[in-house]
């Protein structure tokens, strides 16, 4: 079974017990920042799939990390993963869980990409872009500049994406040019 299968299971199943132990927003809280952790600290994805170090060394780690504030609910979860040595998908069990934390609190996470920043008339119309795409009632922007668009603005939900830059529109013209269909091709 792949890791992103297994790791959507885990997920689903932390999911299912915090929503039960009325704890969702703690344990969101942990794995939004072990996902945060993992992915700006790449020794931390390699520290948990390391094959050498034992499952115990692991978890005085994760527990290090989390040794102030942690929910109890996430630290015993970190336990259940480090008894059945699957630490290596934890990171992706985080990404998976706020995925599925949005979905069930019907957020819809959008990622806009500009060459300066919106405005504030600019992000309403956007967010009124994404609920209608979507169909989810709040949506989470994630901004980001880039100047090499020149102007205009690159929208992505989900797996889809509305590139509406400058860029690729002169990079459409440069290849519709570069097929001159007038000129006799030998």
């Amino acid at each position: 079974m792949s890791n992103q299968r297994v790791a959507s299971r885990y997920a689903k199943s932390i999911l299912d017990l915090s929503i039960e132990k009325g704890q969702l927003e703690g344990v969101f809280e942990d794995f939004k920042s072990l996902a945060a952790m993992g992915k700006s600290t790449r020794e931390l994805g390699l520290a948990l799939s390391n094959p050498v170090l034992g499952s115990d060394k692991k978890l005085n780690v994760l527990k290090a990390l989390f040794a102030t504030g942690a929910n109890p609910l996430t630290l015993s979860f970190f336990q259940i993963i480090s008894r059945k040595n699957r630490e290596n998908i934890l990171l992706d069990v985080s990404k998976e869980f706020v995925v599925q934390y949005n979905l069930y609190r019907s957020i819809q996470v959008a990622e806009v990409t500009t060459t300066t920043a919106l405005t504030e008339g600019q992000r309403n119309q956007l967010v009124a872009l994404v609920k209608q795409i979507s169909g989810l009632k709040e949506v989470q922007l994630e901004e980001k500049i880039n100047p090499s668009l020149i102007g205009g603005f690159v929208l992505k939900v989900n797996d889809r994406q509305l590139d509406e830059s400058i860029s690729s529109k002169l990079n459409a013209l440069r290849i519709q040019f570069a097929q001159n269909h007038y000129e006799k091709q030998f």
